[in-house]
């Protein structure tokens, strides 16, 4: 099951002829990755980039998925307690913007929304122990806060979502 976003707006995996050059978000960082960098990764298998278009084609915001690995000692205790001593699965929430003319329509949660459904569903498939993400500034963990990522010890703007948790999220 899928995001239902508005009239108008569709979702698609990130192509050459997506207008990348014109995104903004208000962060440089965020929009240096989708304009030259993140069609790279993905042709080189590093990672996926899905882009959210609106009625006209404009990208109305964007994320990237990737695989990668934590260790296990950067886990709080009570997720860490059962698992092996080494470095674990993760899915990665790499890159997530919303364009600046789009911002507080809703869209950010929608994104968020059907990128953890791409993470539940790939989790079916390849198995991670939990959704990580960097945040990029006090705003955006506050974001990721509120859908009940925590902090992982140690590194302030790095937070996560346990798989357990987002298998209860996708449940419900």
């Amino acid at each position: 099951m899928s995001v239902r976003f508005p009239d108008g707006f569709r979702l698609e995996r990130l192509a050459k002829a997506h207008p990348r050059k014109a995104f903004t978000s208000g962060q440089a960082d965020v929009d240096d990755w989708l304009k030259t960098k993140a069609l790279q990764n993905q042709e080189k298998h590093l990672s996926i980039t899905k882009v959210l278009l609106d009625e006209s084609g404009v990208i109305a915001g964007y994320y990237t998925l990737a695989t990668g690995q934590v260790d296990f000692g950067d886990l709080p205790a009570d997720v860490a307690k059962k698992l092996p001593r080494r470095m674990l699965p993760v899915a990665v929430l790499a890159w997530f913007g919303v364009s600046a003319d789009r911002q507080g329509q809703g869209l950010g949660k929608l994104l968020l929304a059907q990128a953890l459904r791409d993470c539940f569903d790939a989790g079916q498939t390849f198995a991670f122990i939990a959704v990580i993400l960097d945040c990029i500034d006090d705003a955006s963990k506050a974001f990721y806060q509120h859908y009940d990522f925590a902090e992982l010890p140690g590194h302030p703007y790095r937070v996560f979502l346990s798989a357990a948790q987002l298998e209860a999220m996708m449940g419900s």
